[in-house]
């Protein structure tokens, strides 16, 4: 169905700012149709260059009232994950460049303090704890200066922001907390916080009459406390119950319009001159002013790749392998069917990992924490410890965030719980904040897990079979995207930290990890083909290592290499280096994976070829070792 679009008006406002100072040239009563042209001109951009889209649609009006009313950058603006900060971004002087975000040498999808922004976000619930030290800072040098925290209703949920919010309460700081609140997230939200913000926003009365008298008190020190103890008592006369961000020491004010550009930049220019730390509840509409994203899936337009601006029609991503999200989500089914004790742990990511095919099915079978990754691992500590089995998913980059509670409450007892690490490896076009290129350096040097890598989607369902029938905590980590497209049939046990020889050769042994096991195959092919025999292992398991195979390879080949969609420092190819060198051999050894630096944005394609282990890179670390 087409998109109904009303009559465009030609106000040019769009290419007329290019700064923050331009922005405030504007009338205010221009803001709104500025709004419009900012928000079809992201529409325009995601359709031909896709990214995040109905987030940063929900918060245009929220971007342009901060920029109106603030002095960025000496006020600092911190954007909670960043997906909500295109509209910032192309305000702050991006906006010829944006059309260039997300691809190789372009604009980050996220804010980059290398780009000009106030922190770089990439993961949820940041923005508090961030803008609460950048309060702290101008104190301490004297500066006087307004700092403001963006942040959802979804990154709310996480235990970062409670943290931040706790001790920035019990300060004097002077930091503006705005709630972008669309009850939205990319899954719905879940917890108690839900229903507690439902609540706050269904009390207006309370917050017309604080508004009202706050504004008439405010100037007088005696009188602001005469004021906290009057707003405290009709709030627990009208709510029967504690404001939750008042209880943390917090000024709370709203619930607002957060589409009303003109009532938002009044309320900022009345909040800028209170003192102290303070949240701003603002209620928004996620996909706002694009009708396919404002009411179509919300999981489905938060990112949807290319569109038809005037359908709303998504491009279709094409033929090919099923996903390993989708092999993951069909195989936990299955495992789940046969056995009442699998259960799925999620923090928040129910739909990218596939869990939700579960969830649809046993819906009593599945926990969707939240944003809230330390909370996921333990929690599913808890239940292997009462006799269950679960598959805990969690994107690679976000199991960083839960080292400790690994450690601690899994693998230190030793409890059969199997982390599937979604996204492992290079990601593309998000970048460095979510690459997952630690998890091989971080998992290894843990006692007690076990940590596999499938080739191609029948491994992976052999692993979840092998790690479902196992005992201890064991990682399976596998990539974003389509898997090799082989014919998967019934899962079967595989011995725990065996290798495979894939390819028979004399000259070279070259051993992957992993998904890199078919750029592998092609590299081995292209050095057939002038006269370089390669034996080719996979060696599945990156812990334990395959010793008897390694032996093998010693004691057979003189020109060894490695290749991982991982990190050098710490990974598979130092681990068998490391063990060549324990037992006497002194095998040439060549490592392939990503350097001792961040990867930034770009294709998986693009950004493995610059990292050297492409195909192409693998067949020519093969032929310069031979030569």
């Amino acid at each position: 169905m087409a998109v109904e679009k009303a009559e465009k008006k030609v106000s040019g406002l769009l290419e007329k700012v290019n700064s923050p100072a331009d922005l405030k040239a504007l009338d205010i009563s221009e803001l709104a149709d500025y709004c419009a042209e900012l928000r079809e001109y992201i529409v325009e951009c995601c359709a031909a260059n896709p990214g995040h889209l109905s987030s940063s649609l929900g918060a245009v009006e929220l971007a342009v009232a901060i920029h109106y009313v603030f002095d960025f950058p000496n006020d600092p603006i911190v954007w909670d994950v960043g997906h909500q900060a295109y509209a910032h971004k192309i305000i702050t002087g991006r906006r010829e460049a944006f059309s260039s975000q997300r691809t190789l040498g372009g604009l980050a999808g996220f804010p980059r303090m290398e780009e000009g922004d106030s922190f770089g976000a990439g993961h949820s619930s940041v923005s508090i704890s961030a803008a609460y030290g950048m309060a702290e800072a101008a104190a301490i040098r004297g500066e006087k200066k307004s700092v403001i925290a963006v942040i959802g209703d979804g990154a709310m949920t996480g235990g970062l922001a409670f943290e931040g919010l706790n001790n920035a309460g019990a300060s004097q700081a002077d930091i503006l907390v705005i709630l972008n609140d669309n009850r939205q997230s990319i899954d719905t939200n879940v917890g108690a916080l839900k229903k507690h913000l439902l609540r706050i926003t269904s009390s207006r009365s309370y917050n017309a009459m604080k508004r009202k008298m706050w504004r008439g008190l405010h100037s007088s020190p005696r009188l602001r406390a005469i004021l906290r103890h009057t707003t405290h008592s009709i709030k627990r006369y009208l709510l029967r119950q504690s404001n939750l961000f008042e209880s943390m020491d917090f000024r709370y004010f709203g619930p607002t319009n957060g589409h009303d550009v003109v009532s938002l930049v009044r309320t900022l220019r009345s909040l800028k001159e209170i003192e102290g730390p303070k949240l701003l509840h603002a209620m928004t509409i996620k996909g706002k002013g694009y009708e396919p994203a404002e009411k179509g899936d919300p999981a489905v337009w938060h990112s949807p790749g290319k569109f038809d601006v005037a359908t709303g029609q998504r491009e279709p991503s094409g033929e090919g392998p099923a996903k390993y999200q989708y092999v993951f989500g069909r195989a936990l089914l299955e495992l789940a069917e046969q056995d009442e004790r699998v259960v799925g742990v999620t923090p928040a990511m129910a739909t990218g990992s596939s869990m939700n095919i579960l969830q649809a099915a046993k819906p009593e079978r599945v926990f969707d924490v939240g944003i809230a990754e330390g909370h996921a691992v333990t929690f599913s500590a808890g239940l292997a410890a009462g006799g269950m089995i679960p598959f805990c998913a969690i994107y690679s980059s976000f199991m960083q965030r839960a080292y400790d509670n690994v450690i601690h409450d899994v693998a230190l007892q030793n409890l059969h719980t199997i982390f599937c690490l979604d996204r492992a490896g290079l990601v593309g076009e998000d970048g460095a904040t979510h690459h997952g290129e630690f998890d091989i350096a971080y998992m290894r040097p843990i006692p007690n897990l076990k940590i596999a890598s499938p080739r191609n989607e029948q491994e992976l369902r052999d692993m979840m079979y092998t790690a479902y029938r196992g005992e201890g905590p064991f990682v399976i980590r596998y990539p974003r995207g389509r898997a090799a497209g082989v014919e998967q049939g019934p899962m079967k046990e595989l011995p725990i930290g065996r290798a495979e020889v894939l390819t028979e050769g004399r000259d070279v042994a070259l051993l992957t990890l992993g998904h890199t096991a078919k750029d592998g195959a092609v590299a081995v092919q292209r050095c057939a083909a002038e006269g370089i025999s390669v034996c080719h292992i996979d060696l599945r398991w990156a812990k334990p290592l395959d010793e008897q195979m390694l032996d093998y390879v010693a004691q057979n080949f003189q020109r060894v290499v490695t290749v991982e969609d991982g990190v050098l420092n710490g990974g598979v190819g130092s681990a068998v280096t490391s063990w060549m060198m324990d037992h006497g051999y002194g095998p040439r050894i060549v490592r392939l994976g990503i350097d001792d630096k961040f990867v930034e944005h770009g294709t998986v394609a693009e950004l493995k070829r610059i990292c050297g282990y492409d195909a192409e890179g693998i067949a020519k670390a093969i032929k310069d070792m031979v030569k």
